[in-house]
């Protein structure tokens, strides 16, 4: 009888250690961006950022591998900086967000790579769903000064626009584009479990 209950102390201890290690994280936007950059009179990189965004993680430090990510980003609050283009951004040539108000995100799988992850998930932007890999990286979990638990993650992806319906674009004289078709996402996210 003590030999079993000894096994129970162990399993539950086992538990809940487990369960310490695993945790849900959501994104800090105070401390976060979602960006975006697109090659503009095919000799710049134009940046933009969104500034309304959530993001949830659920992160097990011991199997890392099982961590899951969805994010939703508000495309109404597109930010470049010049207030008449992220008018035209919001319109039915680019976003169109009275019809798509968000663009979402969900993971399906990650895996390490050497120093980096590769999360596979599935990426919604103008009603459109198609798979798409992150590669980033992941730092932590820390403590905070406020004894918050936080992790950072960075990650990239380049799509093409031209896949999620966002057309519009004017030929330059030279007979390139006023805008590239490949647009390169970047996200710098810090998230704090609650």
């Amino acid at each position: 009888m003590n030999r079993n209950y000894g096994v129970l102390v162990l399993a539950g201890l086992m538990t809940c250690a487990s369960g310490v290690m695993a945790a849900t994280y959501q994104v800090d936007p105070l401390h976060s961006t979602v960006g975006f950059s697109i090659r503009h009179l095919a000799i710049n990189e134009v940046v933009g950022f969104f500034t309304n965004f959530t993001g949830t993680i659920e992160y097990d430090a011991q199997t890392p591998e099982a961590s899951k990510a969805s994010g939703t980003v508000k495309v109404a609050s597109v930010d470049t900086r010049v207030e008449a283009r992220d008018k035209h951004l919001r319109s039915a040539d680019f976003f169109e967000v009275e019809k798509y108000p968000d663009i979402k995100y969900e993971t399906l799988s990650a895996k390490k790579v050497g120093d980096e992850w590769v999360v596979k998930g599935r990426f919604t932007l103008r009603g459109i769903t198609r798979e798409i890999d992150l590669k980033g990286t992941l730092s932590g979990p820390i403590k905070d000064p406020w004894g918050k638990t936080r992790i950072g993650l960075t990650a990239a992806t380049t799509i093409n626009r031209q896949d999620y319906g966002l057309k519009w674009s004017q030929k330059l004289d030279s007979g390139g584009l006023v805008l590239g078709d490949l647009v390169k996402i970047e996200l710098h996210l810090e998230a704090v479990a609650p």
